[in-house]
Order: structure tokens, then C-alpha cells, then sequence
């Protein structure tokens, strides 16, 4: 179950974005399993992938796309990855465009597709071209719900979010999904995750305003410190709220719009974690007093890497040797020890060195049967900080990755 996570109930439709589902039988369930995402023309669109280098075949295919066409199509299909699937694979990526580009009436360039699922696996570009046209027929704006279950796969749960602010007196809102549970380490933005906007943005500022919001959430979750083949993030905004456009000059306007879009990706991020593969915990790593945000995040990652650490968290067992032992083998040299701080939550387990003269094991023991903690590293050495999120290590994240294709 996820920790301290419900599935939407609603969320808030995108004029000029429409979404449909169906189900093409890539699943062993009957769930929809694929998902067509139609931007009104004139909208623009901005992207990240993964940096794995066997980036799938659809990943390619996107990324070829997006430099040469501005997209009107997303195809989105869960149960199968098309990943190390080599020359076939980025074929039967092309022709899924093809599907969508005869049933639309566009440009197959104009399309493009993700997948998500098992690697090494064939995708059927025959049951894919059955069901298109059943997704192309479900398009409607209100289809949100829809497709953020019909992308999942591990997930436990669909994942989204709707926010909105104003912007030259309109009101703009912003709608996300993503899906992820399991190989979950940011490389870029570790999972599928979609999101739209009805504001006017330039395509420029859209994709600074993406890459933005990504460093900051989805770039500081890990569940099990493994970058997938097919990683992507969308942001498309169709422009239908009237507002003036935003671009390079646009300054409190931007600032704005890039506010709402880091709280949807935050939620999200968080999302991924709080239904990470067999979690029971859900925890927050800070680090500060870092020379650089990248020892900061040296730090961060090998705590939340740690098997030792993940374990004792599913355990509650207050073994904060294993988080010492983490920040000790970060790699960061010249550490000064006595500078450095532990806390959980509030309870300072380490100081001077060593075991806090304060901290008692029914202290620690308390703070450890939390749903939520907090790991709180002070490093003593400059001012850099940083924020990662991850979850606990269980005995189910081990059967359900065992178990994966059976």
C-alpha cells in the first residue's frame, strides 16, 4: 500500500488537450493499456528522456521526432518496454507513429511514442494498430483519470495532480501524471510523466520551465537507484487560456507558471516514492553544509542508495551506524567528523564524532516507527543543501521484481 497516498478523484481538464484510452491486450488484464494524448494545434511542447545509454526503441524515435516536427500526438503504451528490442523495435516504434498519424490525419513526425514494461520483448504492432482507433475515438478533455491508470504497470495506484494560479488575470491551470513504482534512480526524470497547461508559453521558455521543475523533484527520487530504458517527462501547454504569451520577457508571469508546474512535479516525484515496490516508509534526506550541491548529493544518494540503511528503515530499527557509515563512504575528502551532525527528524543521533551524548535508543526507536522520517545531514563545510526522496527496502520489493514476468 502506498504511504500517505490516495488516487485522484478528478482532475481538472486542459482546454486543447484531449486524452483516450483502450485496450490493446499487452497486458495479461483487461485494464487499458494504451493511451493516445491529442494537443490542439498551435500548442507547444517540451521533453526530457532518459540518459541510459540502450535508450528504447520509442525514446529514439521521440526524441527524433521532437527535433524535427512540433508534436500534436503522444502514444503511450504500458505492459511492454520495445527496449532492447534493436532494429525491429525502433521499427515497430515508427510504424505505432504511422497508426496514429493514418487514423489523425497528420504526419507521423508529428507523433510520439512511449512505452513502458518488460525489456527484450517484441512489441505487437498488430494489437497496437487494432486499438488505435478505439483510443483515437475515446479523445476527450476530461480523459485525465483515465490514462493515468492506463500508463501504470508495477504502480499500486494511478498518480496525479491539478494546480492552478493566475497569470494576466486568467486563471491557468496545470495537470500532471506520471507512473513509476519500481527501477526508479533519476538520470533525468526516472518514470513516464505527462503534463499540460492551457497558459500561452513560448516553446523556449516551456522547456527551461521543465527542465527547472525536473532538477528539482523528479532529479531527487530514488527507489532502488536504477535508471530505465524508456524515462520521459512532457510538458505541453496549448495556449487556450488567453493570456498573453510568456516568453524570455515575460518575468513575473514566467515565474509564476514555473512555480505551479515545480509543485505539480514535486507531488509527483513524491508519488513515485510514497508507491515505490514494496514501500512501508517514506523518507526525506537533507544535507547541508555542503562545499557543492554535488557532494551534497553524494551524500544524499549513498544514504538512500544503502541497502543496510533501507532495511533497518523497514525494520525501525534505529541503526544509525549505517547512516554514519554512509556519509564516511560518500567519497567526500577532508571531512572534518566533529562538524558533522546527525539527526532523525528531531532526535540528534550523531555529534562530535560519534553517538550524540543525548541520544537514547527509545528516542531513535520512536522517530523509526514513523510512516514519514526525515534524515537530516549537516556537513560543517559550506553552504550548499540538498533534498533527495526515497522509501524503504522490503521484502515485497524483492518478491515483485522476482515475480515481474511471471
Amino acid at each position: 500500500m502506498a504511504v500517505g497516498l490516495t488516487a485522484p478523484k478528478h482532475l481538472s481538464a486542459i482546454a486543447g488537450i484531449r486524452l483516450g484510452t483502450a485496450s490493446a491486450g499487452f497486458k495479461q488484464t483487461v485494464r487499458p493499456d494504451l493511451v493516445l494524448i491529442e494537443m490542439a494545434a498551435g500548442s507547444t511542447c517540451a521533453a526530457v528522456f532518459t540518459q541510459n545509454a540502450f535508450s528504447a526503441a520509442p525514446v529514439m524515435v521521440a526524441r527524433e521526432h521532437l527535433a524535427n516536427h512540433a508534436p500534436r500526438y503522444l502514444l503511450i503504451n504500458s505492459g511492454n518496454a520495445n527496449a532492447g528490442t534493436g532494429k525491429q523495435g525502433y521499427a515497430i516504434a515508427q510504424a505505432s507513429c504511422e497508426a496514429v498519424a493514418g487514423q489523425a490525419g497528420c504526419h507521423a513526425g508529428e507523433v510520439l511514442p512511449f512505452s513502458t514494461g518488460v525489456i527484450g520483448e517484441i512489441l505487437s504492432i498488430e494489437k497496437l494498430q487494432a486499438a488505435v482507433p478505439q483510443a483515437y475515438a475515446n479523445l476527450r478533455e476530461d480523459g485525465w483519470l483515465a490514462a493515468a491508470n492506463g500508463i501504470m504497470t508495477t504502480d499500486t495506484l494511478a498518480k496525479g495532480i491539478s494546480e492552478q494560479c493566475t497569470i494576466d488575470g486568467k486563471t491557468i491551470t496545470v495537470t500532471g501524471m506520471t507512473k513509476g513504482s519500481g527501477m526508479i534512480r533519476p538520470n533525468m526524470a526516472t518514470m513516464l510523466a505527462y503534463m499540460a497547461t492551457d497558459a500561452a508559453v513560448s516553446q523556449p521558455v516551456l522547456d527551461a520551465c521543465l527542465r527547472q521543475a525536473v532538477n528539482a523533484s523528479f532529479n531527487r527520487i530514488t527507489v532502488d537507484g536504477d535508471t530505465s530504458t524508456n524515462d520521459a517527462c512532457i510538458l505541453m501547454a496549448s495556449g487556450a487560456a488567453g493570456n498573453r504569451m510568456i516568453d524570455a520577457d515575460s518575468g513575473d508571469a514566467a515565474a509564476t507558471l514555473f512555480a505551479t508546474v515545480e509543485k505539480v512535479c514535486a507531488f509527483l516525484a513524491q508519488a513515485i516514492i510514497r508507491d515505490g515496490e514494496g514501500a512501508t516508509k517514506f523518507m526525506t534526506i537533507d544535507v547541508a553544509g555542503g562545499a557543492d550541491d554535488a557532494e551534497c548529493q553524494a551524500v544524499a544518494y549513498t544514504i538512500a542508495h544503502s541497502p543496510l540503511v533501507k532495511t533497518a528503515f523497514f525494520a525501525s530499527d534505529p541503526n544509525w551506524g549505517r547512516i554514519l557509515a554512509a556519509v564516511g563512504r560518500a567519497g567526500l575528502s577532508n571531512l572534518v567528523l566533529n562538524a558533522i551532525t546527525i539527526h532523525l527528524d528531531e532526535v540528534c543521533i550523531v555529534r562530535d564524532g560519534g553517538r550524540a551524548s543525548d541520544y537514547t535508543e527509545a528516542a531513535g526507536q520512536k522517530v523509526m516507527q514513523q510512516a514519514e522520517i526525515t534524515v537530516r545531514v549537516e556537513l560543517g563545510r559550506g553552504k550548499a543543501s540538498t533534498r533527495v526522496w526515497t522509501c524503504d527496502l522490503s521484502y515485497d520489493y524483492v518478491r515483485i521484481n522476482a515475480e515481474y514476468r511471471s
